[in-house]
């Protein structure tokens, strides 16, 4: 008799447990969507994560290709997205799709306009006549004080002092 309550009691729990396994493998889609940074340039990248995608997921927008969600080890997916060089700066929307799920959640963020290139002037412009007046100057000084000091050397050195 012991032996059958301890059987019965031991199936039921074991059935209770696996009945909610597929409960909690089963996600409820994603959530918690956060962009970072909210303000991106064109063409830079965004990190997108969300909460809820167990296998990972997609996220599409019109102002990048689409992306892929990876999980990491603490249940997070993550994606990163190059936004297109020639995106309009404005509002957009992103859309996120977890794999194991059919539920779309968006966020919105948005595109600046693009820095450009950082190069400064560079040799792109000619010198002034001011730097040339200055740079013929320092030249001719130079000139000038080597001169003077290979004459005086040669002075002493032939005067046999």
């Amino acid at each position: 008799m012991r032996a059958a309550r301890t059987l019965a009691v031991t199936a039921t729990a074991i059935a209770a447990v696996g009945l909610t396994a597929p409960l909690a493998a089963a996600t409820s889609g994603p959530s918690s969507v956060t962009v970072n940074p909210y303000d991106v340039h064109a063409g830079s990248t965004i990190t997108i994560t969300a909460k809820g995608c167990g296998h990972g997921g997609t996220v599409t927008s019109n102002a990048f290709p689409e992306t892929s969600l990876s999980v990491n080890s603490n249940g997070l997916s993550s994606g990163i997205a190059r936004v297109y060089n020639n995106a309009t700066p404005g509002n957009y929307n992103l859309a996120v799709k977890c794999s194991d799920n059919s539920r779309v959640v968006t966020h919105p963020f948005r595109v600046l306009a693009g820095r450009g290139a950082q190069g400064g002037l560079g040799g792109s412009l000619a010198p002034s006549s001011t730097e040339m007046a200055v740079g013929g100057s320092l030249v001719a000084a130079a000139a000038l004080g080597g001169g003077v000091f290979v004459l005086r050397r040669r002075r002493m050195t032939g005067a046999g002092a």
